[in-house]
Formats: C-alpha cells, sequence, structure tokens
C-alpha cells in the first residue's frame, strides 16, 4: 500500500525545482544527471543449476548460500542516453566522493553538473570536505550544483527508473559473487550507453499540482 502524507511548502519548492530541470532542452555542457546507489546481495547457489535446453527453463534449486553484500552506484544523464554504473564494497563518504570524481572526469568540457539525488548522509558537500579536504573539496564542487529530492520522495529521482530497468535485464536475479557482479553490471552499461537508451520523462509541475494538491498544505 502506497501513502501520501502532507506535502508541505518546502516538498513543493524541491519537488518544483526538480521538475523544471527535468523540463529543459537538453544542454550538454549544464547536463542533468541523477545519481543513486543500490545495495545487491551476494547469493551462490546451494546446487548447480539445470541448464537450459530446447523447450525448456533453466532451473534453480530454492535454496542459496549468502555471500555477503555489494553495492551498485548509479548516474543517468536520461537525455543524452548515458550512464555510469560501478561496483564497490561499500557505499560509504569515501566511496560516493570517488564516484563523483570519476563522474566529473566523464564530463571534462561540462560547464556545471546539476545533479539529483536523496537526503542519504552522504551525498553532503560534508562528505567531500572529510575525505578530500576543504581546499580540494572546493574545488571540485566548483562544478556541481546539487539538487535533492524531498524526503520520501525519491519517486522524483530519474535514476530510480535506470536501476528498475538494472534491475530487469541484469541484477535482479541470482548472482554469487563481486567480480560477476562486475562483469555483468559493465556489460549491461556498456550495451544500454551504445543504443544511447533515454528516459522519456513526461511528469510536469502541472501534473503534480493535478495529482497531488489535494495534500498540499
Amino acid at each position: 500500500m502506497w501513502c501520501i502524507g502532507k506535502i508541505s511548502s518546502e516538498y513543493r519548492k524541491s519537488m518544483y525545482d526538480i521538475l523544471d530541470l527535468y523540463n529543459e532542452p537538453y544542454n550538454p555542457l549544464k547536463p542533468v544527471i541523477g545519481v543513486d546507489e543500490k545495495s545487491k546481495q551476494l547469493l551462490g547457489e546451494e546446487r548447480v543449476p539445470i541448464r537450459m535446453k530446447r523447450g525448456t527453463t533453466e532451473k534453480y534449486y530454492y535454496e542459496y548460500v549468502k555471500n555477503g553484500t555489494a553495492n551498485i552506484f548509479m548516474t543517468i544523464d536520461f537525455k543524452a542516453g548515458k550512464r555510469m554504473a560501478e561496483v564497490t564494497d561499500h557505499r560509504c563518504k569515501p566511496d560516493f566522493v570517488r564516484f563523483i570524481q570519476s563522474l566529473t572526469k566523464q564530463y571534462q568540457n561540462a560547464k556545471l553538473l546539476r545533479v539529483v539525488l536523496d537526503n542519504l548522509n552522504t551525498h553532503f558537500k560534508k562528505s567531500f570536505t572529510e575525505t578530500l579536504g576543504k581546499e580540494k573539496a572546493k574545488k571540485l564542487l566548483k562544478k556541481i550544483e546539487f539538487h535533492y529530492t524531498p524526503k520520501h520522495a525519491s519517486w522524483l529521482n530519474v535514476v530510480e527508473i535506470e536501476i528498475g530497468v538494472m534491475d530487469a535485464e541484469c541484477t535482479g536475479r541470482r548472482i554469487g559473487d563481486k567480480k560477476t557482479l562486475m562483469q555483468e553490471v559493465a556489460a549491461w552499461r556498456a550495451d544500454r550507453n551504445r543504443r544511447k537508451k533515454k528516459i522519456d520523462w513526461r511528469f510536469t509541475k502541472k501534473d503534480a499540482d493535478r495529482k497531488l494538491s489535494k495534500y498540499y498544505v
């Protein structure tokens, strides 16, 4: 069951800000990029699966072996059809900072990266100063403008759609170790980028007011 609470003026301000960004024409010098991460449980096979044959599906034993977890960082430049996906052991502050550093290297010709993300405690500027020091953090952050979704509104981050696609096409099945996960995610990412798969975001401020105004306070 999905429940909507009261939507405050602060919520609407953040929501409108992000919807305005999504409504802009694409500007490669100031791309709008959704960023998030996903935890993936590594599950090995208790017994060797029965391979798929003509006319039959592959068969898996219902029990599995727990091999820990990994993290997947994801970005989506949804109007250009470009994404990054990186598998890491953790999603701590230094991991997030390193990932954002990698993102800036992918957009060296851009003047400003407008990054949409949620309110996870690692996603704030403090993570950069703690990891890089004040001066290096300041230099890096000159090229980044963070736009935060309202609390309990991660649906506003377009990258959630891309993560859902990744789960459906790649990571939603059992994967037993980090190396295999890295290979699978890299292959999936490369294929999506090669085909320049975009996301057609259609939800506007007008739609938000029409659907959600009864919850506004």
